[in-house]
């Protein structure tokens, strides 16, 4: 049975912002591979019809760098809920939490999480800062302008190590060159990034053990999904990389095949999902998010990342989650839908009261 509800699915117009994405130098001039954004309208339609069979009209926007369209189209459509899907505008990540901002000005019941959730994970160094000072246990850290910042006496990291793009997330940026063993190696990639993307980068110590993700729905935990590095040549760091997520026919995506859920015993996922609960409570997310955690040799979990409003297309590990859990595509997009609608009538109430 349909709700009388109107549901707005805003999401961001698709651009290539990189002239690179998979964090490594281009070997093809001519060669694409930006594709996690464009990925995204393959899935709207699906997001669209499954949304249809219990609201009663659905509509989309592509959000642009031209808000005063979206302030109209919502103005005008009147939606009951947006259903926020928006993670960039014209490529700027940064704006995910502007968007999310601007819903709340226009006092309309949005998913996802808040401004300052958004903002806060995208910068990589702010959520370790919040976590660590909860007593969430995060790999150590370092975060450089330039590769000419490195030097033996600043820098105080255990090798191996990893580089990752300061403000980005949908792994772009990392690949296999993200894992280095030593000054001058570390020093080439930095300089390559922070090059290539304009931006800083962090250099966190490599946890080199099994790696879990864990979808958290409203204040659950689903399924846990673990990476199965087993398939990938020796030579090549054990990580997920951009390719690994977006590049079909790329061999970190043949490779990289999550599991779930994952076998472990129930100890250790008890231990798991405390730990991805508290990074998700201490970071004020909401409705959905996924926590990726990587365990030491003491199998010590330690929280790598924390992604607020992940991919939960149909075939995103979310989704997968969501599955093993018994949620079929249009049960996982209306309890997430609802969650947003609960909020609405409750500030609804509090202001007739």
């Amino acid at each position: 049975m349909k709700t009388e509800k109107k549901i707005l699915v805003c999401y961001n117009a698709p651009v290539s912002y990189y002239s690179v994405y998979n964090g490594k130098p281009k070997t093809n001039p001519d060669e694409i591979d930006d594709m996690s954004e464009s990925s995204f309208e393959r899935e709207l339609q699906i997001i669209v019809e499954s949304l249809s069979n219990s609201f009663f009209e659905v509509d989309t926007f592509a959000v642009t760098s031209n808000i005063y369209s979206l302030i109209e189209k919502v103005n005008r459509y009147a939606p009951d809920v947006i259903f926020n899907f928006v993670e960039s505008v014209e490529g700027v990540s940064s704006f995910e939490s502007y968007i999310a901002g601007l819903y709340e000005l226009l006092l309309v019941p949005y998913t996802g999480n808040k401004p300052q959730t958004l903002s806060n994970c995208l910068d990589k160094s702010k959520t370790k800062e919040i976590l660590g000072s909860s007593g969430v246990l995060i790999p150590g850290y370092q975060v450089f302008r330039s590769g000419k910042e490195i030097a033996g006496d600043t820098f105080i990291l255990n090798f191996p190590v990893i580089t990752k793009l300061l403000n980005e997330d949908a792994s772009i940026g990392i690949s296999e060159n993200s894992v280095t063993n030593n000054l001058t190696d570390l020093i080439k990639q930095v300089e390559f990034l922070t090059s290539t993307y304009n931006q800083s980068v962090l250099v966190e110590e490599y946890i080199d053990g099994r790696e879990f993700n864990v979808a958290v729905l409203g204040d659950s935990t689903l399924p846990i999904s673990e990476i199965d590095f087993s398939g990938l040549p020796s030579g090549l760091p054990k990580i997920v990389t951009y390719e690994g997520k977006w590049i079909a026919d790329s061999i970190y995506y043949k490779h990289t095949n999550p599991s779930c859920p994952a076998k472990i015993n129930k100890v250790l996922k008890n231990r798991i999902e405390k730990t991805a609960l508290a990074a998700y409570k201490n970071l004020q997310c909401r409705d959905y998010a996924r926590v990726d955690i990587r365990l030491n040799r003491d199998n010590t979990p330690y929280v790598i990342e924390v992604n607020p409003n992940p991919d939960i297309s149909t075939d995103s590990g979310f989704f997968r989650a969501a599955s093993a859990a018994g949620m079929d595509y249009k049960e996982l997009l209306n309890r997430i839908a609802n969650f947003a609608i609960k909020r609405g009538q409750r500030d609804s109430q509090a202001k007739v009261v």
